[in-house]
């Protein structure tokens, strides 16, 4: 394949993840949008780069896009080089002193304007560049633009980037269980690790097999004979400590959404920045090892250049409150899910047996993308009440076959993403660093302008829209709650909760302690929480957890300290 294609692909997964509404394959993404759409975006993103580099470094754009390229890793950085190469000529030929990234990507084609609508741009225009962008409208065909998917030797990478990412099971595993020893590609990044991938019997969360006498079946990393006993460790130290797992069904949020500021902001870019793009483009873009619900690892000091704040989750508290849940974990966490793609795909990657695996806690936690999307009539594309009361009976009526029995299920309401315009509005955004010339407002009027936002409801500078967005959420929230009401005694394995979403908690108490709402959110896309948010919003849900659900955490156990001495970190 050309290796300049494999740089589109790069830049094309990072855009489209940036963008993502729902779980559209990548192919339907090359086409998402107007005037452009996603195409468009990718374009402009990149050569808006180069362009303030040039302007940092004193050279031109089409060196400044090869220093781009210098910051990637390899095998990225010599398909990024090729790019370059090739696409000079059209640079040199089009981005004049007084272009942007926008007139030049119009120029080239990869941005256009469709009949009786505005033009799109991102960067301010000045009179003459305005004047431009008309002489292209009126003396260029309309042309439908570039789709990348659609190009000789990118459909099959796109093919497979689909058939990985879609069916939101580890790709490598061996025995079936759905759990895995490689860390990305849905593996232990996202659920407990396998302890032995050639037997399906053994995975975390699974009951101990002969009480764990020889060998470790369910994976915490404790097994043997207490010879003064005469019993297993796994029946001495774990037997009465009521044991269970922790999983989410989710989205982007609990999925931990995470574009580095570093890439897109001329000032901060580095080759240390892109050091671990392989890495992350095999999570998706995501960071479930640093989520609310299931972050694992310590602390972020791994990715201390790109990922910044506290790790704190639901599931490390639960480890710490009895050490007999380790590795426990799954995130069923998926960009852009809504409650119909839950219920009729991905909510089938979460597992449990019913008989011979511990009782889990579960939430489920679709708190945006049913009010989301990039169309310019959003409102109808969101889900209804009866839909949002339908499909999630289907998710529980699926759990009611796999959940054992002491299982705890939490529904939790949708979020209000009023906060997000009203707290990063006059804001800077991190592409117009140099200058200070974007601001988060003019970050969500071009993507709507291409149709393509994440969410054009709340990520909007009209207010009546933002205000009828966040009351069908509402809406979406009470039929959640009636749920619960109506089902609360159906599943006899399995008690239900409902809790309200708790983002407010989080923000007021963040407040009240000198912080303002930006500081938790995430500053590439202006939608999802950060690592900080992300770490505060799971001590407010253990928080609350143990005021209201204390069942459903179970009990200290005693032995916590003996495990530590006698099997280490498990």
């Amino acid at each position: 394949m050309n290796t300049m294609r494999l740089l589109l692909v790069v830049c094309f997964l990072i855009l489209i993840n940036l963008i993502t509404t729902s779980a559209r394959s990548v192919h339907e993404y090359s086409k998402l949008g107007t005037n452009g759409g996603t195409n468009c975006a990718v374009c402009t993103v990149v050569l808006g780069l180069a362009e303030q580099l040039s302007v940092i470094h004193n050279e031109t754009v089409t060196k400044g896009l090869e220093r781009l390229c210098k910051f990637l890793p390899q095998p990225y950085q010599g398909a990024c080089k090729e790019f370059a190469d090739f696409i000079a000529a059209d640079i040199i030929r089009t981005f004049s002193k007084d272009d942007t990234a926008d007139t030049a990507c119009h120029k080239m084609s990869f941005c256009f304007t469709e009949p009786k609508s505005e033009m799109c741009h991102i960067f301010p225009l000045k009179s003459k560049q305005r004047n431009q962008l008309e002489y292209i409208q009126a003396h260029t065909p309309r042309r439908v633009g570039i789709k990348i998917c659609d190009l000789p030797g990118i459909k099959s990478i796109c093919g497979l980037i689909d058939h990985v990412f879609s069916k939101h099971d580890p790709a490598v595993d061996l025995d079936g269980d759905f759990y895995s020893v490689y860390q990305t590609l849905r593996g232990t990044s996202w659920r407990g690790k396998d302890c032995d991938d050639g037997r399906k019997s053994v995975h975390p969360g699974a009951k101990p097999i002969d009480h764990d006498k020889g060998s470790d079946s369910n994976c915490n990393g404790i097994y043997g004979m207490n010879p003064a006993s005469g019993r297993s460790y796994e029946d001495e130290l774990c037997g009465a400590s009521q044991p269970r797992g922790v999983a989410v069904l989710g989205d982007s949020i609990s999925a931990h959404f995470h574009l580095p500021r570093e890439w897109f902001n001329s000032t901060e870019l580095s080759l240390k920045a892109f050091e671990s793009l392989p890495f992350i483009l095999e999570n998706e873009l995501d960071w479930p090892e640093f989520s609310t619900v299931t972050a694992f690892m310590n602390d972020t000091h791994k990715f201390h250049d790109i990922l910044h704040g506290p790790v704190d989750s639901v599931y490390k508290r639960m480890f710490n409150r009895n050490h007999c849940n380790h590795r426990d974990y799954q995130n069923i966490a998926v960009n852009g899910a809504r409650s119909s793609s839950m219920a009729d795909t991905i909510q089938f990657s979460f597992r449990r047996n019913i008989t011979h695996d511990q009782p889990v806690v579960v939430f489920y936690a679709l708190v945006g993308n049913d009010v989301c999307n990039g169309h310019h009539d959003t409102f109808n594309h969101m889900t209804t009440v009866e839909e949002m009361k339908n499909k999630s009976i289907t998710t529980l009526n699926y759990l009611a076959k796999t959940l054992p029995k002491g299982s705890h299920v939490f529904i939790t309401g949708l979020a209000d993403g009023a906060v997000l315009y009203n707290s990063l509005s006059d804001r800077i955004h991190p592409i117009g660093s140099l200058r200070n010339d974007v601001t988060y407002s003019d970050f969500y009027d071009y993507f709507n302008c291409l149709e393509i936002s994440p969410c054009l409801g709340w990520m909007n500078t009209n207010a009546t829209i933002r205000e009828l967005t966040t009351k069908r959420a509402m809406e979406l929230s009470e039929a959640l709650k009636e749920v619960v009401t109506t089902h609360q005694s159906s599943f006899s394995n399995f008690k239900l909760h409902y809790v309200v979403n708790p983002i407010d908690q989080v923000l007021d108490e963040w407040k009240k302690h000198g912080g303002e709402d930006w500081q938790l959110l995430e500053p590439v896309d202006g939608f999802h929480s950060n690592q900080l948010g992300q770490a505060l919003t799971a001590a407010a849900i253990w928080e609350n957890l143990e005021k209201m659900f204390p069942d459903a955490l179970g009990p200290v156990n005693p032995n916590n300290a003996k495990i530590k001495s006698m099997f280490g970190n498990q």
